[in-house]
């Protein structure tokens, strides 16, 4: 099975185990359908991305992370890239506390999910 394939794997156990939701922010993800997301949730099509279910290596594969299932988190496209923007990203516990720490401040997601759950919600 190519390397691809496996990960689109991992990426789809993690996201159904977490209920479809980034493990770092706790916000809801799409995987195949943003038409229904965009609308359920009042975005924009260009928002809409940011939401974007990818697959996340809790270490990365240049710090000798591997291509395995207990290495694979579900991380919305955002905090994915978000966090692979430093020269150094920080470990992946360290960012979810950082990631937490912002949206008690109300300063992580430059896009707003309109919907009947509130951001304490989307915490638990």
């Amino acid at each position: 099975m190519k390397s691809h394939c496996r990960i689109r794997i991992f990426r789809n156990k993690a996201a159904e185990s977490q209920g479809w939701r980034c493990y770092y922010c706790s916000f809801p993800m799409w995987e195949s359908d943003p038409e229904v997301f965009k609308t359920r949730y009042s975005l924009s099509s260009r928002a809409v991305r940011h939401f974007r279910c990818t697959a996340e290596h809790l270490k990365a594969r240049c710090d000798g992370g591997r291509d395995i299932e207990e290495n694979i988190v579900a991380a919305c496209h955002y905090c994915n890239r978000t966090r692979h923007r430093k020269k150094r990203p920080k470990d992946a516990a360290s960012y979810a506390c950082f990631v937490r720490s912002r949206i008690e401040k109300g300063r992580w997601h430059p896009v707003r999910l309109r919907h009947q759950e509130s951001e304490a919600d989307l915490l638990r």
